[in-house]
């Protein structure tokens, strides 16, 4: 079959005089094909391009399933793309590639055996940026089949559009987001130099007239790694519109045409997808396939930092040798750790600004101080063992005299079973928060709270104390305000005073004077 383009250039050198003979030798075409399109008009050439486009049916035995996908999705306009990496999931080695099954859909439409509702998804072009400049985050939400609620975190490069996503079960909390981003840098071996999220209350609490406020711990995230924000409105197409595209295709590429058990294995699958379709295939934006795009931007990522928020994983962790001085050497700086520890290993995480020491057997951490900025510095010893002052078990049961309330030692125990771990940490972070005055009433609501709730942190139960605490004193009733308007702010003594009221002839006579 001679294309579209062929067919022209005869046509033309017929228009021009050229005979068959002519058109043969200029174009090198054989005989018989010059002499079938030279005599054959152009609206008869679009009618034998569609009786022949079709011609060669190799996916005709998917049609049922095919068809069977459309239904389940009642009809809809669906990516012809999504379809194929469906079928390429289910059957793991299609007959043909994707153009030709893209016509093949195109052929089941045009011939009446495939009836779609719905409109195309309409793309436009997007503005390209320098690598390792930009990455744009967002989240999105979706309801399985099945009734399984899926939280979608999502982030992509802006130059090239290499893609990260993950699924949680629960709506995200910052420390969520944060995670998730940390995951996502080190996916990608690095971190860009802008991220641009819109407004969501996981990471900003309010904007006055370009005026940001983080939440709390996000502030502490983007400055611990040094990250520039740009901030926009939700729903905005100019500043986000490659993650706002990346959020439905993840919906209607992957989410829409499968069904999950579980999130564990809705996340697998989605990693499968993530490498084989959203960064494998080519770019509609670039025309460029992500995954070999990334390679070059990977060159521009920054390093990746150590984060506070990562503090308890193995992973970032180095090894030091504690000194006869019961001392480590950090970047030439010495830090104390407790006695015990006299010539053994311990391992440290370090941030841009913490020092963290944790014993090597049991991944407690012994330690904890503020990088020193100047060579050579040494950080006074505290003149205490942080470890020796008690075993686990002594502290739980000190921690039990805290409070005589009723409920308090089960949750201690709890605290421990749970966080046994961590218990050191969880006993400071008792005495600091409680050792002020502490109203045992409302301390012991706090507690059942968290008992009946399963929640046994020590932050919670200082959390849930503090609403407790507002609400009882939102219950407290208020002074009673004078009724009468003008008297609040009046002595009592003077309110009776009365007032010499004139006849309204003397106002009249002070006028016509």
């Amino acid at each position: 079959m001679v294309n579209k383009l062929m067919y022209r250039k005869i046509q033309n050198f017929k228009r021009r005089g050229f005979s068959k003979a002519d058109i043969i030798r200029e174009t090198g075409l054989n005989k018989r094909t010059v002499g079938k399109y030279y005599d054959m008009s152009e609206k008869k050439y679009h009618k034998y391009i569609d009786r022949t486009k079709y011609r060669n049916k190799i996916y005709e035995y998917l049609k049922k399933d095919i068809l069977e996908i459309y239904k389940k999705n009642g009809f809809q306009q669906l990516e012809k793309a999504a379809v194929y990496d469906c079928l390429e999931e289910k059957y793991d080695v299609m007959p043909g590639k994707e153009r030709s099954f893209r016509y093949y859909i195109t052929y089941l439409i045009d011939t009446g055996q495939l009836k779609l509702n719905g409109n195309r998804r309409q793309y436009r072009p997007v503005e390209d940026l320098p690598h390792g400049q930009q990455m744009q985050l967002d989240f999105g939400e979706f309801r399985t089949k099945s009734g399984l609620k899926l939280y979608i975190f999502a982030a992509v490069l802006s130059a090239s559009r290499y893609k990260y996503c993950a699924l949680q079960e629960k709506p995200f909390t910052t420390l969520n987001l944060i995670n998730h981003l940390l995951d996502c840098f080190e996916f990608m071996g690095g971190m860009p130099a802008e991220l641009v999220i819109d407004q969501d209350s996981v990471m900003v609490v309010s904007e006055n007239s370009g005026d940001i406020i983080y939440t709390k711990d996000f502030k502490h995230f983007i400055d611990e790694m040094n990250l520039k924000m740009y901030v926009c409105r939700k729903s905005d197409p100019e500043s986000k519109g490659k993650i706002e595209n990346l959020i439905k295709f993840i919906k209607r590429n992957f989410l829409k045409l499968r069904d999950f058990e579980s999130i564990e294995e809705a996340q697998e699958r989605l990693f499968k997808w993530l490498s084989r379709r959203a960064n494998g295939k080519i770019s509609l934006a670039t025309y460029r396939i992500p995954q070999e795009e990334f390679a070059e931007e990977r060159k521009y990522l920054k390093p990746l930092r150590n984060s506070i928020f990562r503090k308890e994983a193995s992973a970032g962790r180095e090894t030091r040798k504690v000194d006869d001085l019961c001392q480590i050497s950090v970047n030439s700086c010495k830090y104390p750790v407790p006695d015990d520890y006299r010539g053994k290993d311990v391992e440290i995480f370090r941030t841009e600004e913490k020092l963290l020491v944790y014993d090597i057997r049991t991944g407690e951490n012994i330690e904890e101080h503020d990088i020193r900025r100047i060579p050579g510095s040494k950080v006074p010893h505290r003149g205490r063992s942080h470890r020796k002052e008690s075993n686990l078990q002594e502290l739980k049961e000190k921690l039990k005299e805290l409070f005589p309330i009723a409920g308090w030692n089960e949750f201690v125990d709890r605290n421990y079973e749970t966080y046994s771990r961590y218990f050191r940490d969880q006993h400071n972070e008792a005495l600091k928060k409680f050792s002020g005055e502490i109203q045992a009433a409302v301390m012991e609501e706090a507690v059942k709270f968290c008992l009946e709730n399963h929640t046994y942190t020590m932050a919670n139960l200082w959390d849930t104390y503090q609403y407790y605490k507002k609400e009882t004193e939102l219950t407290v009733a208020q002074p009673k305000l004078n009724s009468e308007p003008g008297l609040r702010n009046i002595p009592a003594e003077k309110r009776n005073i009365s007032v010499e009221k004139r006849d309204i002839s003397e106002y009249r006579a002070a006028v016509n004077a």
